[in-house]
């Protein structure tokens, strides 16, 4: 093994060691689904988003509204008392509406490339510290996500199926074959629409694809 290689490993083992001490959790309870708090779209989904599994959530329209469902889902981790964590590929995140209660539940990784992106989803997986992982790639350019080969997702599937994490990855437009469930963010909302304080609970969500590759089996709003 190198001294590179080494040192790398060394650094690797240190980050975990300093995330289990900074963000320690309960074992979690015997449950195969984690809630969003949003009603209407964990009962469609049979109780929220799948543990052990990638979820890819895809927003075709501009102004879906993907900022405020990363609000939601934050404020139920507060409520509910567990760590999310956020990987930004634009570090675009704005955690200001949040206030710092919130964010005391946000290990927040913010980024610039996809590829660095997707090395701290693969870390936090590996770690499996952290009930619910979200790796925001919605502005990442499609030049630059149609270059990570498929492998590497299914990569990060194996790694997340041996945890008791649900991973929730945003993008732009479907792109990870791998996903065990497919989801559409359907709003197109304007910016007068989005100045009124109800619409985080006006979700239009569409399952494109569950396991046996059903098509558009569901909608909830």
């Amino acid at each position: 093994m190198s001294v590179w290689s080494m040192t790398a490993r060394s650094a690797i083992i240190d980050l975990r060691n300093l995330l289990a001490e900074r963000f320690p959790q309960p074992l979690p309870p015997p449950n195969l689904r984690l809630a969003t708090g949003l009603p209407a779209i964990d009962e469609m989904l049979g109780g929220g988003l799948p543990k052990s599994a990638i979820t890819e959530l895809s927003s075709p329209h501009v102004s879906a509204g993907t900022a405020l469902l990363l609000y939601a889902l934050l404020q139920n981790a507060h409520q509910a008392g567990y760590f999310l964590a956020l990987v930004d590929g634009r570090d675009s995140f704005d955690p200001q509406p949040l206030g710092n209660a919130r964010l005391r539940n946000l290990l927040w990784v913010r980024c610039t490339k996809a590829l660095e992106a997707l090395q701290a989803a693969d870390l936090l997986l590996r770690d499996g510290n952290f009930p619910l992982v979200v790796l925001d790639l919605v502005l990442n350019a499609s030049a630059e996500l149609r270059k990570i080969p498929q492998t590497s997702w299914y990569r990060m599937q194996r790694l997340v199926e041996a945890a008791p994490t649900a991973f929730l990855v945003l993008t732009r437009e479907s792109i990870i074959n791998s996903a065990q469930l497919k989801l559409s963010l359907e709003n197109a909302w304007t910016l007068g629409d989005l100045e009124q304080n109800h619409l985080a609970g006006r979700f239009q969500i569409l399952v494109k694809r569950a396991q046996g590759g059903r098509e558009a089996i569901a909608r909830a709003s």
